[in-house]
Parts: structure tokens; C-alpha cells; sequence
């Protein structure tokens, strides 16, 4: 049997598909499981997934529309058996991918756009379940294959190297910070939709550091992100000025993810970065509630501390769900909904967090 598991949405809906790579492996051992992703980033998070044969990747944004087809329709001739869109992947450009690949057997949820024409894309669906999370979203697609969960315990995988782990101890080492206390902190959010509307103002992280550098003056601060989000972390460490704060520059997520692990805490709203430190179970996490964060994308299997955001109280939902669009707001809506966080909220949750409570 071959398998393609077709993750194209966010590189943390990649990390919350890795339970059923491996329930996938346990159920059809001999089976040759690949995924396709989008983002470089996707495909860093599967390296080195025991459960997987191959990873294919391709941006599609970066290419011409006759060259993304021609890249889709590469992979016909391996002749996939099954196909799985994993959640929650509401767009039915998604779906079309798993059409032009051809396996016979495609799955799929089934979302507030779903129409008539994704009947033909997919033939096998479930409904998703905003009250279930994505990981278990994804775990009753088994059902749609005769299949059941066998392991009686789920966790996010990311398989880490020992280079992985010596780059981040050099990291810690090379900035003075080995056996300190640090504080990993993700400012930005996603890039795609109006996704980076979700974030936190970087006024009042910038705040925040700043009232931690007169509380908390031996804690190390990294700061997080990938390249895109330079010159927000400059600014922010420009105008924190001070020597503590560090920028994080790894080649790979899973260095991110080695050093996430050795942070006494990390934070962040719900982005990639967050489902990374679920994964490598950051001593302590803290999350800023964001209109997009609901019960299928919170971190899953780990225990956290969410600052809640009094401006969305409980409507998240009413915010963001999965139809295949942006945010619900104006951009100013949207800022000022964020900024209804307070930087002494926050402070008091790390404080916490820290154990300087």
C-alpha cells in the first residue's frame, strides 16, 4: 500500500499531524507513507520521522500555476492508494491536489466551505469537530480505513539529532547563558491571510522586556522567529537595550526546538513555534489568547498557562474558523482587540512561570 499524506496548510498543522503519521506506521507497516507539504519548515519538522519513506515539498506560491500542476502531477506515477488531507485544511485547493495525485481512495473532513465540487475531489469525509482538537480530528480519519488508534497515548513528534542538541548547547554557551534561567518568546504569528494581525503588539513586548531587564535582571531573553520577522526582532531588541536579549538565528526548526527545550519558559500566541515547544515539552509555556486560538490548536498534551484576552472573551469562534478565510475584523479591530492584553497580565504569568512570582 502507498500513502500520501497531504499536510499544505500551516507548518504547526504539520507537528499536529505527526500522531497519525505513526498510528499510519502502526497500522499498515508495510506500507510506504509519504507526506506532501508546503513549507520548508514542514518538511524540517518531518526530517528524520522514523514513520515516513519521503517528503515532498514545494512552495507553490513561488511558482507559476502551470508549474505547480506539473510539480502535482509528478507524483501520479508513483500510484498512491490512499490520500489524506489532514485538519485542517478547509481550502478546496487542497482537495485538488489530492485529485490530480489520483490515489482511488482520498480523505477528507469536511468544512463550513465545503461544496459540490469538493464531492469530487475526495470520496471519503468526516465532518471536523471545532470541540475535538486537530490532533484527534485527525485520528478519526483512521476510522474512514477500518483503522482505530493503538497507542494509548498521543504526543506531537519532532525527532531531534545530537547535532541538534550540541548546536543548541553552543547557542547557550557562545551567549554566557548555560545553567541560567531563559525566556524564549515568539513576537510574531503567521504570515499567511491576515494572520499577523493575531499578535501580541510588539509595543508592549517590548514592555514587557523591559520591566523584566529592572524584575528579573539575571534571566536571558531569545527571541524567536525566522528571517521574515528580522526587523521586528531588531527593533524589539534595539529598544529593550539590553544585553540579555538574544536573537535566535537557527538553520533548522529542530534547533529551534533543541534550544526551546533547555528555555525555563517560552511564549508566545498560537503559531508554529508554540506547537514546537509543545512538542519538545518546554518545562513552561504561556500562551496570549488570540481570536484564532480555539480548542483544536491549543498545545496539545502539555500543560500551559493562557493569558486570556478580555476583548475576545469566548468568541473565538465568532473571530476565526475554518472556512478558508482570514480573521473576521478590520485591521484596527484586530489591534486594538490584541492590545486589550496587558503588559502586566503577561509579566505575571511569566513571573509565574519562572517561579518569581
Amino acid at each position: 500500500m502507498k500513502i500520501l499524506i497531504i499536510s499544505m496548510a500551516g507548518i504547526g498543522d504539520t507537528i499536529l499531524a505527526t500522531p497519525l503519521v505513526h498510528e499510519l506506521r502502526l497500522a499498515f507497516p508495510d506500507a510506504r507513507i509519504d507526506a506532501l507539504v508546503l513549507w520548508a519548515g514542514s518538511k524540517d519538522i518531518l526530517e528524520g520521522n522514523p514513520h515516513l519513506h519521503t517528503i515532498h515539498q514545494r512552495n507553490l506560491f513561488r511558482h507559476t500555476k502551470f508549474e505547480s500542476l506539473r510539480y502535482i502531477f509528478s507524483l501520479r506515477p508513483i500510484g498512491y492508494d490512499v490520500s489524506i488531507n489532514t485538519h485542517p485544511e478547509s481550502r478546496t485547493h487542497y482537495r485538488l491536489i489530492a485529485r490530480i495525485v489520483g490515489a482511488r481512495t482520498r480523505l477528507s473532513h469536511t468544512y463550513e466551505s465545503f461544496g459540490l465540487s469538493d464531492r469530487f475531489l475526495v470520496n471519503r469525509t468526516l465532518p471536523q469537530n471545532y470541540q475535538k482538537h486537530s490532533v484527534e480530528n485527525n485520528l478519526d480519519l483512521l476510522s474512514l480505513l477500518d483503522r482505530r488508534p493503538a497507542l494509548p497515548k498521543h504526543e506531537l513528534e519532532l525527532f531531534l539529532g545530537q547535532a541538534d542538541h550540541d548546536w543548541a548547547e553552543a547557542f547557550l554557551s557562545t551567549h554566557g547563558l548555560a545553567g541560567s534561567k531563559t525566556l524564549g518568546i515568539h513576537p510574531g504569528s503567521g504570515g499567511t491571510k491576515n494572520l499577523a494581525l493575531k499578535r501580541w503588539p510588539l509595543e508592549q513586548y517590548i514592555q514587557l522586556i523591559k520591566q523584566l531587564k529592572v524584575t528579573c535582571p539575571d534571566l536571558g531573553v531569545l527571541l524567536f522567529g525566522g528571517p521574515d520577522e528580522d526587523p521586528e526582532l531588531e527593533r524589539v531588541m534595539h529598544e529593550a537595550n539590553w544585553p540579555m536579549v538574544k536573537r535566535v538565528r537557527s538553520d533548522t526548526l529542530r534547533q529551534a526546538g533543541a534550544l526551546m527545550r533547555r528555555c525555563s519558559a517560552f511564549l508566545s500566541v498560537d503559531t508554529a513555534l508554540m506547537h514546537v515547544a509543545a512538542a519538545v515539552r518546554v518545562p513552561r509555556q504561556i500562551v496570549i489568547e488570540a481570536p484564532t486560538l480555539n480548542k483544536t490548536n491549543e498545545p496539545y498534551g502539555h500543560t500551559f498557562t493562557l493569558v486570556r484576552n478580555p476583548a475576545v472573551a469566548g468568541r473565538n469562534l465568532d473571530y476565526y474558523r475554518y472556512d478558508g478565510l482570514g480573521i473576521k475584523g478590520t485591521p484596527e479591530e484586530l489591534k486594538r482587540l490584541m492590545a486589550a492584553v496587558t503588559v502586566d497580565s503577561v509579566q505575571a504569568a511569566v513571573r509565574g512561570a519562572l517561579g518569581m512570582a
